[in-house]
């Protein structure tokens, strides 16, 4: 697989290569189908500015998150662009059949040979009620222990390479590589690249172990961030994929013409985030509902914590906020995502950090 598939090219002065993780944020006084739009907006936008990758993320029974089905997202968006890649930041495996992730996935690849990325999670993406309806089962814990497994079924498919005597040997994921040893079939030069997501060491140490890229959501697991990189970095085997480790980390980032506004903007993100871990997920506030919200002392706490991992402000503070994380944590690539009531502000934020890096004009 070429390495350029993975690693992306560095543009303007940005330290490493930037990209957008979307999680078609929905605010009160809008609806999914403005937030789709938003969506195809910015994928456009960032592919015109020389963003490396954008992916969507698997999440459900949220109202203010509209990306519930990544695979339907992104073959909108491939329809929408050309060059940026695609991919899930992630498909939440466990919650799924490994076949029918390879069939979703190869169909997106046929749509877009060469830009598609499968981003892997093992986390449910939901509370457990809602993960049990979605697996069927009750057992909750079961598709996350169970993941290298699944992962390794899942490869399989992509592959289309199960052992002869494999109770699946004659089961192929379509579109995918069966169809160019089929008499009269064309192999396809491409298969989607996979990734492995992580917020914590168990992700990062199989990624390590297998040879393939990482991904840690340094956006909710800060503390987590440098461990999980080094032991991604001690444990890496190179491999058919990568020669060399590559990570890249997920950075929640809001860039504004004024600064007073990226606080209020990072203080409804704190509230929605509240209100989530309090069971009572919503539609993303508005600014003037989070300043009229009463924090507790607790809440403040909460809210003070979150939002010291969000940078944000002006774009040069933004600007010099990214660069101190990717030096302090050795980034291979910063994926970014910005949160904001207005679809137009998350666009605004976006046009503001690719001008502070002086990335190409669209």
């Amino acid at each position: 697989m070429p390495a350029d598939e993975i690693r992306g090219a560095v543009h303007g002065t940005a330290p490493v290569p930037l990209s957008v993780l979307d999680l078609v944020t929905v605010g009160a006084g809008s609806t999914a189908t403005d937030a789709l739009r938003t969506s195809v907006e910015l994928a456009r936008f960032t592919e015109g500015r020389g963003f490396h990758r954008y992916w969507v993320a698997e999440h459900h029974s949220m109202p203010g998150v509209a990306s519930s089905s990544p695979a339907v997202i992104l073959a909108n968006l491939a329809a929408h662009t050309d060059r940026i890649r695609l991919g899930s930041g992630g498909v939440m495996l466990p919650n799924h059949a490994p076949l029918v992730i390879a069939e979703q996935f190869g169909t997106l690849e046929a749509m877009a040979p060469g830009r598609i990325d499968l981003g892997l999670g093992r986390a449910p993406g939901t509370d457990g009620a809602t993960a049990a309806a979605l697996r069927r089962s009750d057992t909750l814990n079961e598709g996350a222990d169970d993941f290298p497994q699944q992962l390794a079924e899942l490869t399989r498919f992509l592959d289309d390479d199960f052992p002869d005597g494999h109770p699946y040997a004659r089961i192929h994921a379509i579109p995918g590589p069966v169809q160019g040893s089929t008499p009269g079939g064309v192999q396809s030069a491409h298969r989607p690249v996979v990734w492995l997501l992580g917020s914590s060491g168990f992700s990062a140490q199989l990624a390590g172990m297998l040879g393939l890229p990482f991904a840690f959501a340094h956006h909710f697991s800060a503390q987590n961030t440098i461990p999980a990189l080094d032991l991604y970095r001690e444990t890496f085997r190179p491999s058919e994929v990568l020669a060399e480790p590559y990570a890249l980390i997920g950075v929640s980032a809001l860039a504004t013409d004024d600064e007073a506004e990226a606080g209020r903007q990072v203080r409804a993100t704190a509230l929605n985030m509240l209100r989530l871990r309090m069971g009572r997920p919503g539609l993303f506030p508005d600014p003037e509902d989070a300043a009229r919200h009463e924090f507790s002392p607790m809440e403040e706490e909460f809210a003070a914590s979150f939002t010291r991992n969000i940078v944000h402000g002006t774009a040069d503070e933004v600007r010099a906020g990214l660069d101190d994380l990717q030096k302090r944590t050795g980034a291979d690539e910063l994926m970014l995502t910005s949160h904001a009531h207005r679809g137009e502000l998350r666009l605004r934020s976006y046009e503001l950090i690719a001008d502070a890096y002086g990335l190409p004009a669209a």
